[in-house]
């Protein structure tokens, strides 16, 4: 099994790292000053206990790669490159390429189902970063993350399970689960704060605007008959797992669309996952004020390429009020 990481971020770069650490064939795929750094120095991955560079080969595009039988795509890039890169994918892989979708959001799996037989889902709980060319940062003390595994949209199989195992052996927590799309709706819950910490200054007004935004979330998947993992299943499954520490003298970064902005990418991922509890909300007749709001503003300063934190709880209240009068 050799897996092919196509998007090497915070999160396909830890996963890279920690596979090719521990002797399993990876392949990455990563362009511009990043892909160029891996291929001179190789992927450095910094955690909170020590500091690892891997070799790996790395192409620029998922063209680039000889593709063979038994190959794993690991699709690791943000939401909204998805769709490109499934169409490049569909053009050079096998027809029964297993992909597996190492992203937040829900239409990921859904989209890739329509192009590929062999879908499987993983819901990423993996505090990291990629600010730097070349590296990529993990927080947990405990563990690198946890990356559970599931048949898209049901159930289980050899190459879940194959998968699993491999995650497991190179610095994971995973499980293989038959119902992998409730832990994956949970997670979109816990995504709904990435618009809040991206655009609202530190403070406590993060944890008031998570907390309503979530609960918008909550209103629209019980109208939409969305069944969930429960917020008991979620500790559960975290315990003291995903404890974090800094890297060296480096502060945890914020989430994914926080280092979107902090890199001036010019595009976020905000869409598919505080615009999915909109979308939903228009579907089923539920209203998502805030959520709204936070996908509006979270474009906003992405296009403007304004750093994150930017805008004070009252100011983002204020665009709700007007919002909300319009």
């Amino acid at each position: 099994m050799r897996f092919v990481v196509i998007g090497v971020g915070a999160i396909g770069g830890a996963v890279g790292a920690r596979l090719g650490q521990h002797g399993h064939d990876v392949v990455l795929v990563a362009r511009g000053a990043h892909g160029d750094a891996i291929a001179r120095h190789g992927l450095t991955l910094r955690t909170p206990a020590a500091s690892v560079t891997v070799k790996l080969p790395v192409v620029t595009s998922v063209a680039d790669l000889a593709w063979r039988d038994g190959d794993v795509a690991l699709l690791a890039v943000k939401s909204q490159a998805t769709q490109g890169l499934l169409d490049e994918l569909a053009a050079v892989a096998p027809y029964r390429t297993p992909v597996v979708c190492l992203q937040n959001g829900v239409e990921n799996e859904r989209s890739a189902l329509r192009r590929f037989p062999d879908v499987y889902a993983v819901p990423v709980l993996c505090p990291a970063a990629h600010l730097e060319p070349g590296v990529v940062e993990a927080y947990a003390q405990r563990t690198t993350g946890i990356l559970d595994v599931g048949r898209y949209p049901t159930g289980s199989d050899d190459v879940a399970r194959a998968v699993s195992a491999a995650f497991g052996a190179s610095g994971f927590v995973s499980h293989v689960r038959d119902d992998i799309m409730r832990w994956k709706w949970i997670k979109l819950i816990t995504n709904l704060s990435n618009a809040v910490e991206a655009v609202c200054e530190p403070g406590p007004g993060i944890t008031r605007l998570t907390r309503q935004a979530r609960s918008e979330g909550w209103a629209v998947f019980a109208a939409a008959g969305i069944e969930a993992a429960s917020r008991a299943e979620d500790a559960a499954l975290r315990g003291d797992l995903l404890e974090t520490a800094d890297v060296g003298t480096t502060p945890r970064a914020g989430g994914s669309t926080w280092q979107s902005l902090a890199r001036g990418t010019g595009d976020v991922e905000t869409d598919y996952l505080t615009g999915e509890v909109v979308l939903l909300g228009r579907l089923y007749g539920v209203d998502t004020p805030l959520n709204a709001v936070l996908q509006r503003l979270a474009r906003r300063l992405s296009v403007e390429r304004r750093p994150p934190g930017v805008l004070t709880e009252e100011e983002i209240l204020a665009e709700l009020s007007q919002a909300w009068r319009g």
